[in-house]
């Protein structure tokens, strides 16, 4: 293979596990009834179908970081690719409820052990002049990955090729999956320089303990009627966690690197990418949820009813890879503020037939804001981050996008609750709550330019630490 189509071919290769991870967040957004009549699952086992992946998503981030430090990017994207797609094929085989529970906590573990590598190869590989343009590519992937999960969803659930139903969304991912292992030689065998370091083993468990205790009672806690048992598990979460911020201190090898919070630009964008998640995957979510309840859609029209969105998101991604680097916290906090006000819009327009076209036209403005939003926010913060944090941002970022999102979802269904069974109110009340989060996205947004006006200290996109700005390939 020539050096030429190697290049080539690496975006391609990396940006497929950018997709097939976030895809899987949301396939099964319209298919949980589906589920649960296939499988005879409970509320409960229903539940952790949907959050068990983001739960070992989420927890596995911030150390797969490190790994990929210490053993390659490369061989960490494999080995998270492998045990994604194996875990995907087991899911759409799974006979039982558990066994899909089980079979989605290794899929979140695959996607948490791919996930920062992407964010290094793109950091370590690719040459400076063309590394925003890869970074928005990576912002737009995620946007059309986590828009396509409940359309695509809802399209194979209706459909039912070959009876497979809930099945056929699970299997989306496999053929992906092994074409990029296939591959997988065109990534470049790169490490940083701390490739002998050790990883911190009490951070690890730290970490992963930590979040752990902390995303499932957010995840489930609702459902469940918030028992005794998630509110101490909220209490060690904090304790651990803050333990976890002061063993980075102390450790010669920390997970995190110590300047990275010390940076005004890394806390600023953390919080854009945290709040801003609180908003997006509970506003599809809770849309497609009362589309299929209230209004009584099917699956199908449920999916398709937020294609507005979906096309509006890729045509904001658009406009982000022209505008490049020139894209700045400005754009963040337009994007953010249009979110805000579609929001308020859904509900007025979704419940009166005459104005549906309003509603389609707000889903399509607002999809534009998120795909803008998505496209240029990571490349907006790692643009303003050191070098030597590169790699603990790489796993923070996604950290704090999956952590928000669970956030979100949790808060916006207690906003939604709050007013059933009056679904006209209950809408509201959700898309209040959206508003106000996507308001505050865009105060932090503000905050990320007043406080990190400039780019990195070397003016352009940091590569990871230690890392030459044109690794070999091969």
């Amino acid at each position: 293979m020539t050096p030429a189509l190697r290049r080539r071919l690496l975006l391609p290769v990396i940006l497929s596990g950018t997709f097939v991870q976030l895809f899987s967040v949301t396939v099964l957004q319209v298919g949980v009834l589906d589920v649960r009549r296939d499988l005879g699952a409970g509320a409960g086992e229903t539940q952790l179908v949907l959050a068990g992946y983001t739960l070992t998503y989420a927890c596995s981030l911030i150390v797969s970081a490190r790994l990929g430090d210490r053993y390659g990017y490369r061989r960490m994207f494999v080995a998270g690719m492998a045990l994604f797609t194996a875990a995907s094929l087991g899911a759409a085989a799974a006979p039982g409820a558990w066994v899909l529970i089980a079979c989605r906590l290794v899929q979140g573990s695959g996607s948490g052990l791919m996930a920062p590598q992407i964010l290094s190869i793109i950091q370590s590989a690719v040459p400076a002049p063309r590394r925003p343009a890869a970074l928005s590519a990576f912002g737009a992937t995620m946007a059309a990955a986590s828009l396509a999960g409940p359309v695509l969803g809802g399209v194979l659930i209706q459909l039912d090729p070959l009876g497979l139903g809930w099945r056929a969304a699970m299997l989306v991912t496999v053929p992906i999956g092994l074409l990029a292992l296939a591959l997988s030689p065109v990534l470049p065998t790169v490490h940083t320089g701390q490739v002998r370091a050790r990883v911190d083993p009490v951070g690890a468990v730290l970490s992963l303990l930590g979040f752990a205790l902390l995303i499932l009672p957010l995840a489930v806690g609702r459902e469940a009627g918030w028992p005794l048992w998630t509110w101490v598990s909220l209490a060690l979460a904090v304790v651990i966690l803050a333990g976890f911020a002061v063993s980075q201190r102390r450790v010669p090898a920390p997970l995190v690197h110590p300047s990275t919070m010390a940076e005004p630009a890394t806390r600023w964008g953390l919080g854009v990418v945290l709040v801003f998640n609180a908003g997006v995957p509970s506003f599809t979510l809770l849309l497609s949820m009362h589309l299929q309840g209230a209004a009584g859609w099917s699956p199908l029209q449920a999916g398709l009813g937020v294609t507005p969105y979906a096309l509006g998101a890729l045509a904001g991604s658009g406009i982000a890879q022209r505008l490049g680097g020139r894209a700045g916290p400005g754009v963040l906090a337009a994007s953010s503020l249009t979110l805000g006000l579609v929001s308020l819009a859904v509900p007025v327009t979704l419940g009166h037939h005459g104005l549906l076209w309003m509603y389609w036209l707000a889903l399509a403005l607002g999809g534009a804001g998120f795909g803008l939003f998505t496209a240029s926010a990571f490349a907006q913060v790692i643009a303003r981050v050191r070098p030597e944090a590169a790699t603990s941002v790489s796993g923070l970022l996604p950290t704090a996008q999956q952590l928000g999102g669970t956030l979100g979802v949790t808060l916006a269904g207690i906003a939604y609750a709050a007013s059933a069974p009056d679904a006209g109110g209950a809408l509201w009340h959700a898309m209040t709550y959206e508003a106000a989060v996507f308001t505050l996205a865009a105060a932090c947004a503000i905050g990320l330019a007043r406080k990190a006006p400039g780019s990195a200290p070397s003016g352009r996109m940091p590569a990871a630490a230690g890392l030459p700005p044109h690794p070999p390939s091969g």
